[in-house]
């Protein structure tokens, strides 16, 4: 004879059919429908159109000043990162509570807002813009702009997944590396940064993955000049706005892949973390 099943856990079994529902409903509309229509408007009309716009010049250029505003930032990021997490997880002192509220400045902060400060500090007619026109110098709506646009937007990434980790691992192992004779290069490289490896990878993917879809703050101090000062976000929306739509999608169609690989590290970084339990 069966066992009637609880009634209790006909509920849960129910409310955990409803929630997975839920969760694939909105994983389906937010994700995977948008993919699917990425790469049906970027290769419905044949894979040679899709190759001519990913070949244009200025397609091109917007995609090396992507890379190039990316292989800036993200180490930049990642020695802040790194310094900012260190100081703070493992000394005490004077304004580090300030030190953590600055660090989630930009995830408080409009990127539109960001890339507006640098237009007023850098500007022609900013507090720095006598100076920077005397010395023939330009930020604003040229390649260091950009940079620096994309510095701000991603700087907190590094420091914020590396915090925790280096507070929960507390002081013990340092000490005892000092204790024993090792400088502080020393106790940073063999003890310090294989506890933090996985954290710091996934701080890393995530600060690149932004440096290279970053649009608000860097469509201010851009100027959009194509094939000068147009990231691939900013080339993809000066297409779709001239109705290139083949065009448009196929550019997106290579933001799209740099999000999948990330998801895909991002995945890998967490399984062997959790096999570590470094994470």
């Amino acid at each position: 004879m069966r066992k009637a099943v609880p009634a209790s856990v006909q509920d849960s079994l129910l409310v955990r059919g409803v929630l997975i529902a839920i969760a694939l409903c909105f994983v389906g509309l937010m994700l995977i429908l948008p993919m699917a229509l990425v790469l049906t408007q970027a290769l419905g009309h044949g894979f040679t159109l899709y190759l001519d716009a990913l070949r244009d010049e200025d397609a091109q250029a917007a995609l090396r000043l992507t890379l190039l505003a990316a292989a800036i930032a993200v180490p930049a990021n990642l020695l802040f990162g790194v310094s900012a997490a260190w100081c703070i997880a493992k000394f005490e002192f004077k304004g580090k509570q300030l030190l953590l509220t600055l660090i989630d400045l930009p995830f408080a902060v409009s990127p539109v807002i960001s890339g507006l400060i640098f237009v007023l500090l850098f500007g022609l007619h900013g507090w720095f813009g006598e100076w920077l026109r005397a010395h023939d110098l330009k930020i604003i709506f040229a390649v260091p702009g950009i940079v620096l646009a994309t510095m701000f937007v991603t700087f907190p990434f590094v420091a914020r997944e590396l915090i925790p980790v280096m507070q929960a691992q507390g002081t013990d192992e340092e000490e005892a590396a000092t204790t024993l004779g090792a400088s502080g290069w020393q106790t940073f490289w063999r003890v310090t940064l294989p506890n933090i490896k996985w954290a710091l990878l996934y701080g890393v993917i995530l600060c690149n993955a932004r440096a290279m879809g970053e649009f608000g703050a860097v469509s201010v101090v851009s100027g959009h000049i194509r094939g000068l000062t147009n990231t691939l976000p900013l080339h993809v929306e000066i297409l779709y706005n001239e109705y290139q739509t083949v065009a448009a999608f196929s550019v997106a169609s290579l933001l799209m892949l740099l999000a999948v690989v990330t998801l895909i590290l991002k995945a890998v970084i967490e399984a062997k973390a959790a096999d570590s339990g470094r994470f």
